[in-house]
């Protein structure tokens, strides 16, 4: 296919402007992405082992529930029962002492509850690591403060970061199209070091490309929904409702000791709910004029809407099924087109398989935005004086060098260390939480500030050996732990050991490879040591 070299090269032009713009945002979102496919192994991997409490048989829930309702007021406010038992479910019921709301409350208390062997109430407080939800809003808002309204400023900006990599993503594609036969897994090793990543990035955008096109717009999506959603109210709906009416108010607010039985509850939604198996029951508003319980339901057949499940709204004192638009195999039309998108970012689907398939694309898309910020360093300067015999790196370039070498690799550092602190201080900070805050962005801070400081051909060995001592501390942490006995230790807990070593071993190959290269590479380069200064 043959393609016109002056529309090539405006495609080129603007393939390399966006990406480079939105780059480093993006590789923190899908580095930080592909961990979220196990926030649950995470959270135990550095939580301390607890004896967990008796489990409460089905039957006896309701025996639970009004024993926990009557004894403490906040589970009023709202609770939650857990149906499926494993290792990462604490207890049956829990409910939250701080106010509800999307932000991350770093000191909220949480009560777990159940009935010993002869029927009277458990319940425990403790303060819940938040790490793995860290993680997750670190990969929303790539770890940028502040709120515009009800939202966070990170997310709208990775908001304009996902508009500009589809235009990345569509842009690639056309400049690819007229060697794509021919180049497509084409990876040439050699002196000439610009066309081996340049083969590499293209390998990676090509063969993930539907995963790419699916993230990009779902990021859009998910940062302008209410944008979305009050444009289609005032130009399709107008006066009707976008997702069917609420249940009118009561005259007075409900009170929780009229609630029905949770195992009415649960065997209406089961009578809705075919094959689908209930994992959770969320009570909100018990008293207030409109409660609602929503229940978290699995089916591996379905693409869901939720990162794991799909939901039926019903109402807790009547039974009466709220909203069934999002109920597995049941979804009303625009669930059914909306719910695959959700479920194709979410990774929901295909169980532990396609999780570590999205892990692996998660940090194939972080290694596609930092080999693109690499190949526009490399061929700036070949556009930069071009009547020198040697041209001189421009201080811009300068700085994007090192700050794509401090931020890809702070993040990736301050993670890890961050996973670190977790798990030896998880006992004795007085709250882990802030704790993981103040670690990741030290270390994060830190990398970025020595990047800039001593340049990008220097700092980057440095950080990469960072990353090595990073992702080993995460091993020897566990063992460490492990000979005070107190450590999770677990199958899971190996998995997370055994990709910080896989990690550490990449890092290591890494840090040899490019110290090599700096010591010999040209002297226009930025990856020089003659530049970075």
């Amino acid at each position: 296919m043959k393609i016109r070299s002056d529309i090539l090269r405006v495609y080129q032009s603007l393939h390399t402007w966006v990406g480079i713009s939105a780059g480093l945002l993006l590789f923190i979102g899908f580095f930080a992405g592909a961990l979220t496919m196990f926030k649950q192994p995470l959270d135990q991997w550095v939580s301390p082992p607890v004896p967990l409490p008796a489990v409460t048989s089905e039957q006896h829930i309701d025996s639970l529930a009004q024993q926990a309702l009557a004894q403490y007021p906040a589970a009023r406010k709202g609770f939650s029962v857990h149906l499926r038992h494993d290792n990462n479910t604490a207890a049956t019921m829990n409910w939250t002492a701080g106010r509800p709301g999307r932000e991350l409350d770093f000191s909220a208390k949480q009560w777990t509850a159940s009935l010993d062997e002869t029927g009277k109430l458990q319940a425990k407080e403790a303060l819940p690591s938040i790490l793995a939800q860290m993680i997750d809003m670190l990969h929303r808002t790539g770890g940028i403060p502040g709120e515009i309204g009800d939202e966070y400023l990170g997310g709208y900006l990775m908001g304009v970061a996902g508009i500009l990599y589809f235009l990345a993503l569509v842009s690639g594609v056309i400049l690819l199209l007229p060697t794509l036969v021919k180049d497509f897994f084409a990876l040439r090793p050699g002196k000439n070091r610009k066309r081996f990543w340049l083969d590499a990035h293209n390998i990676i955008g090509i063969t993930s490309l539907p995963y790419h096109i699916v993230i990009s717009i779902t990021v859009i999506v998910f940062a302008f929904h209410d944008q979305f959603y009050d444009s289609l109210a005032e130009v399709v709906y107008k006066n009707q409702a976008m997702f069917g009416r609420p249940p009118a108010a009561a005259a007075r607010p409900y009170e929780a000791k009229d609630m029905l039985p949770l195992t009415s509850i649960i065997s209406k939604v089961k009578a809705e709910a075919g094959d689908s198996r209930i994992s959770e029951i969320q009570f909100f508003g018990l008293e207030s004029p409109r409660p609602m319980a929503r229940v978290a339901l699995v089916n591996p057949r379905y693409l869901v809407q939720g990162p794991e499940a799909g939901y039926l709204i019903v109402h807790p004192y009547t039974g009466v099924v709220i909203n069934a638009s999002m109920l597995p195999g049941k979804e009303s039309t625009w669930s059914a087109i909306v719910g695959p998108f959700f479920s194709l970012h979410f990774g929901s689907y295909g169980g532990d398989m396609m999780r570590w398939v999205y892990f692996a694309f998660g940090l194939s898309g972080a290694f596609l935005f930092y080999s693109g910020n690499l190949l526009w360093l490399e061929k700036r300067r070949k556009v930069q004086r071009p009547n020198q015999a040697l041209p001189v790196q421009t201080l811009s370039t300068r700085m994007m060098a090192a700050g794509t070498v401090g931020v890809c690799l702070g993040t990736v550092a301050g993670v890890c260390f961050t996973l670190v602190a977790g798990k030896l201080f998880a006992t004795t900070a007085e709250n882990i939480n802030f704790v993981y805050l103040f670690v990741y962005y030290s270390v994060f801070l830190g990398a970025l500030a020595w990047a800039y400081l001593r340049g990008a051909a220097r700092s980057s060995v440095d950080l990469l050996w960072l990353c090595v001592i990073a992702a080993l501390s995460i091993p020897c942490s566990s063992a460490f732990m492990a000979l005070r006995s107190t450590s999770n230790n677990s199958l899971t807990g190996l998995g997370v050991e055994l990709v910080a070593i896989t990690m550490a071993l990449a890092f290591i190959y890494a840090a040899r490879k490019t110290g090599k290269r700096i010591r010999n590479e040209a002297k226009d380069s930025v990856w020089s040591l003659q530049t970075s200064t």
